[in-house]
């Protein structure tokens, strides 16, 4: 028994390191990426629903960036708190600010996909780049990187959503983490031709993209997956690449508490199932993997059984996950998380299978 444990456990580490190198690699170990400015014109869309305090501080940050033709779509879900109001304000201030008012619909009630359908209509330009109302450009050449990875073949741009650091703050680092890991995943197989999600945090499109798949009609009963059921489902090898040159970041606030947190991820993690099914199953091999790496690692240290040969493959599997990692933090200026690498990933994956425990059994809260 314990050597057919033994040989399990050879079989997940060659698993994980075929991730970690095969795939993940191509993203650690690719080349640095150039600016080419394209200077098309660009819709920027921002949905916002009860974000009056966000929307004061980063609307304008958006209409301040350093590029000639782009116009911002400001689309208020049926705010009550003064979101509204903020946005009819920076509509008279600045000239390329467009407001959609957005009322509850019956069929649609709070669902943030019909509230973006509007928006996309209502958009002047060709192209869309789409960011949250609670995050930020991290530079004025935001929209310039985005726009940068556009050519005619290639209409819809993966970009990168971080997250503010906090210092002394282990949550912030797992947080920051479990962010840079998933952009490392996809990411990586965009590269690898077989794109399956996008974050709306940074995301790029071609209007035409959205309605060659009309839109959001195949998983509108959905009420999240704005971006990773939309990029799942229209992108492909042939019109898909990725934008990951710093000035293309986006950053916001994270969550305070790791209640708030795991309620996000929970949703997150719902949405996934949604997914076509090769990316659910990569996607599940991947983290199953993880989990049954730590686990066979104690149980055959704790039985004393080839430890020697144990601990070599748990020496090999950790120094090539943190060099793919380390190099990849690096692209996305996250290096302080390669130092908490085997911290962070452990308190990870025991929260991910909380997770999907707690998912089982009662739904997560979507956008109200």
């Amino acid at each position: 028994m314990l050597t057919f444990i033994f040989y399990f456990f050879i079989a997940v580490v060659v698993l994980q390191l075929s991730y970690y190198l095969g795939i993940f690699g191509k993203f650690a170990f690719g080349k640095p990426q150039n600016i080419s400015p394209k200077n098309i014109p660009v819709s920027v869309i921002v949905c916002a629903k009860n974000e009056e305090d966000n929307v004061k501080k980063y609307i304008p940050l958006l209409a301040e960036q350093n590029y000639p033709d782009f116009e911002i779509v400001l689309i208020d879900d049926a705010s009550s708190d003064e979101t509204l109001e903020v946005f009819e304000e920076f509509e008279k201030q600045y000239p390329n600010i467009r407001l959609v008012k957005v009322e509850n619909n019956e069929a649609f009630w709070g669902n943030k996909k019909y509230a973006l359908t509007l928006g996309i209509k209502a958009a002047k330009k060709d192209y869309l780049l789409f960011t949250d109302a609670d995050c930020y450009p991290v530079s004025k050449d935001w929209i310039t990187a985005m726009t940068s990875q556009f050519s005619e073949e290639k209409t819809i741009v993966l970009g990168y959503g971080g997250y503010e650091k906090v210092e002394r703050s282990l949550l912030n680092k797992v947080i920051r983490f479990e962010t840079l890991l998933t952009a490392i995943q996809y990411f990586s197989w965009a590269k690898a031709g077989l794109p399956y999600m996008g974050v709306g945090r940074n995301l790029a499109y071609k209007k035409d993209e959205f309605f060659n798949v009309n839109g959001f009609i195949e998983h509108i009963q959905v009420r999240s997956g704005d971006d990773d059921l939309f990029v799942n489902q229209a992108a492909n090898k042939s019109n898909t690449t990725i934008a990951f040159n710093p000035e293309s970041f986006t950053y916001s606030k994270p969550k305070k508490t790791y209640r708030e947190w795991f309620s996000q991820k929970r949703r997150h993690v719902a949405t996934a199932n949604y997914y076509k099914v090769f990316d659910k199953i990569q996607l599940g091999l991947f983290y199953t993997s993880q989990l049954f790496f730590f686990l066979l690692v104690i149980l055959l240290l704790a039985l004393q059984f080839q430890w020697i040969a144990v601990l070599a493959l748990l020496a090999t599997r950790y120094t090539i996950a943190w060099i793919v990692v380390g190099f990849s933090a690096g692209k996305l200026k996250e290096r302080d998380l390669k130092i908490w690498f085997p911290v962070v990933e452990i308190m990870l994956i025991f929260t991910q299978i909380n997770i999907f425990i707690t998912n089982i059994f009662s739904k997560p809260v979507h956008w109200k």
